[in-house]
């Protein structure tokens, strides 16, 4: 079972992926995001630093990847991993232009071939309230100056990349806006539970009270 958590920055990604760590007996796989060099002058200065913050996070990603997850998965383990390879593209698409763009993609296209496709993929969507409430929250110093509007055009383009079947994997939409699942046990379990009626996986309820 390979499980991948997706959301737009601030969601609650790797909170959710470290809490369904033990239900499933998984190996965790989390974003190293804090070694771009570039990420700090990319929320300063999103134009001029992009290409160079793009290229790092898919470079990155790519070798974390390549190595771990296909050695997990091939070796029979349950792996949750709190970002997928293929979003690389999305944030692509809205930061970069022109001919840098198109040599990204096709960079881009060259490694996907040999990424691993998660079995499922649990989309965590809110509002662009929510998620600058949680960013604020969490007050890492490299996201104080940014933007609500960068939020919002990330939340618009995540709903649209995955209101559809992503790359051949099932697509499990859970709205995270009233959820707590650090201190509602039930809202975890709810969540759970909804990833193993995806998966086909016992035990599972057959109704479950989340919204999709």
């Amino acid at each position: 079972m390979y499980v991948a958590i997706e959301g737009v920055i601030g969601v609650g990604k790797t909170t959710l992926a470290r809490l369904l760590q033990p239900a499933f007996d998984a190996e965790i796989i989390l974003e190293v995001f804090e070694e771009n060099p570039f990420l700090s002058d990319f929320y300063s200065d999103r134009e001029r630093y992009a290409f160079q913050t793009q290229i790092f996070f898919l470079l990155s990603r790519y070798h974390q990847q390549r190595r771990t997850i296909t050695d997990l998965v091939t070796t029979g383990k349950n792996v949750i991993a709190d970002y997928t390879f293929a979003k690389d593209s999305l944030f692509a698409r809205i930061n970069i232009k022109g001919d840098e763009l198109d040599m990204y993609y096709k960079v881009h296209e060259a490694l996907a071939e040999k990424i691993q496709k998660p079995d499922l993929l649990v989309y965590l969507q809110a509002t662009t309230d929510t998620l600058m409430q949680r960013i604020a929250l969490r007050d890492r110093p490299y996201e104080r100056q940014m933007e609500r509007a960068y939020i919002n055009e990330l939340n618009l383009a995540y709903d649209e990349f995955f209101s559809k079947p992503f790359d051949h994997t099932p697509v499990l939409t859970i709205d995270s806006n009233d959820l707590n699942i650090i201190q509602n046990p039930e809202h975890l379990k709810q969540v759970e539970e909804r990833i193993r009626q995806s998966l086909s996986l016992p035990p599972f309820q057959q109704a479950l009270p989340l919204p999709d």
